[in-house]
């Protein structure tokens, strides 16, 4: 009997251990990822987990073979561009190809031997061999002559079976249908605005195409080639995803940070998911990618802003239930299932980066003279092409680490609901204490002056935490702004959300620069 109760202790003993052990791991493992967190300059974290690979210059799409074997990604950003080919199994880079242009478009053959990518601005889809894990451009399909020509291609779907590519474009706001066989015939169809991706249904009869400039999707009939409707949705409508059976189509809506659910018998939206933080959040979270899970229970949401993946449970469409968030890299553009792992691409990376060296952008022909001085082109520190994506490898969590990681998620917001009704300060000051307080300041002046650093105009001035060699135009050549800093208030260590100009003023004057400006600026930028 002493025994027996000696052996019931011990195992009472282990089992406790292991309950203290298991409780300790998950403090651990949360407090593991958390001290981990790179601080953004606009005061938001990240805490990248599981695991990653570098990526090229602002990666917006993921493309995956019906094998699940290949995957492949396009770089798209401001210095340079390319698609690049890896094995899923091996989590390895096989290939990179220099694209000249590019822009999202990226989508395997059925067989997996070939893979399409749109040519951007050079109004041309590329046809890539991969049968020999390489990428080979075997050819070439011209929508148009290049730039100035107002195409640029997006989004594409190809259907193997009637050798039929689908094009949606988002300068002529287009559907373009090429026919591959011996023909090679192209069809023009309009859109009304621009369009971002386009999407084959199972049976391969309808094309569904996201309407990006006119908050719809958009119906195609590939049997009888006609547009064939459409379906209002939110605003900003970008990447979808269906179910396997092809009865709903999931569409997310970057500007409501949501994702509409479609039953495509009814053609109506049956239910609205708020994929945001917080119930009440203003337009900011930047929902922009979608993965389901392959028994179409669970709904992947990339909200590029939020730096997270938003997780729901849709196993009963209409009646869709949040489960939590899972933290991803800066900015994530796509989010794509293979397995039980999700792949995201992280568009702006880990990190900001600085430019010690000098923001001295040239143009060509003072270019080809630095380059021939023996300097590399990638010298150059501008701040447009200085982050580089990554892909995050994640293994699909289960509730109890989801439960760490929501938590993750929301230490790594810098906004509370509270933080904005009340603000603790010392007496005196003259920002109200809480909503509808008194205030002494009658009038705002806003200059904003752009293009320049802290340190380029301010790091001359001593009571500042700045750096004088990097000081471009001090106080001989800007005597204006050194004067209001030393009469009112000098700004060390203020950091802003803007790389460049074009979404610097949208951050300036509007708080947000949408998912339409941040993925087209770097084009323009670029000399694309």
């Amino acid at each position: 009997m002493q025994s027996l109760y000696l052996r019931f202790s011990i195992l009472y003993l282990l089992t406790c251990f292991e309950c203290l052990f298991s409780l300790n791991v998950q403090c651990q493992t949360l407090q593991a990822i958390e001290s981990k967190r790179i601080l953004l300059p606009n005061q938001w974290g990240i805490t990248p987990i599981g695991k990653s690979m570098p990526l090229g210059d602002l990666p917006l799409n993921i493309a995956v073979s019906r094998s699940e074997k290949l995957l492949a990604v396009t770089n798209n950003g401001q210095s340079d561009q390319s698609i690049m080919l890896f094995d899923v199994a091996r989590q390895a880079l096989l290939d990179s190809f220099p694209m000249a242009k590019s822009w999202l478009g990226l989508v395997f053959s059925r067989d997996g031997n070939s893979l399409f990518a749109s040519g951007g601005n050079d109004n041309m889809i590329i046809r890539f061999d991969v049968s020999h894990l390489k990428l080979i451009p075997i050819d070439t399909i011209h929508l148009g002559s290049p730039w100035p020509t107002l195409i640029s291609p997006a989004g594409i779907a190809y259907d193997d079976k009637k050798q039929k590519l689908y094009v949606v474009t988002k300068e002529d706001n287009a559907l373009y249908v090429a026919d591959l066989d011996a023909t090679k015939k192209l069809t023009r169809y309009d859109l009304g605005a621009e369009g971002y991706t386009c999407l084959l249904s199972p049976d391969r009869k309808i094309l569904y195409i996201s309407c990006w400039g006119c908050d719809k999707i958009e119906l195609f009939d590939t049997d009888i080639k006609m547009m064939a409707g459409s379906i209002p949705v939110g605003d900003n409508p970008n990447d979808m995803c269906q179910t396997k059976n092809g009865r709903f189509l999931f569409v997310a809506n970057a500007n409501d940070n949501s994702v509409s659910v479609i039953d495509v018998v009814t053609h109506h939206v049956i239910e609205t998911l708020n994929a945001a933080l917080f119930p009440d959040s203003p337009t900011g979270s930047t929902t922009n990618s979608l993965a389901l899970s392959g028994d179409d229970k669970t709904l992947y949401i990339a909200n590029a802003d939020n730096n997270c993946l938003s997780v729901f449970n849709v196993s009963q469409p209409g009646k869709s239930i949040s489960e939590g968030f899972i933290p991803t890299g800066w900015y994530p553009t796509c989010v794509r299932m293979i397995g039980d792992h999700l792949y995201v691409a992280n568009g702006k990376g880990f990190s900001s980066m600085a430019n010690p060296n000098g923001p001295s952008p040239r143009d060509k022909k003072q270019e080809v003279l630095y380059r021939q001085s023996g300097h590399k082109s990638d010298d150059v520190q501008y701040i447009g092409g200085l982050f580089r994506g990554t892909l995050s490898i994640i293994p699909i969590p289960d509730k109890t680490q989801l439960n760490i990681y929501s938590q993750v998620v929301y230490h790594n917001t810098p906004n509370s609901k509270k933080d904005s009704l009340e603000l603790s300060a010392e007496a005196g000051n003259p920002i109200p204490q809480f909503v509808g307080g008194n205030c002494p300041i009658k009038h705002v002046f806003y200059i904003v002056k752009e293009n320049r650093s802290y340190d380029q105009v301010l790091g001359d001035l001593p009571m500042g935490n700045g750096d004088p060699s990097l000081v471009l135009f001090g106080e001989n050549i800007t005597p204006n702004q050194h004067a209001l800093v030393k009469e009112f208030v000098l700004m060390d260590n203020f950091y802003v959300d803007g790389e460049v100009s074009a979404d610097g003023h949208n951050w300036s004057m509007g708080a947000y620069a949408t998912d339409y400006l941040e993925k087209n600026w770097p084009t323009s930028y670029g000399d694309r």
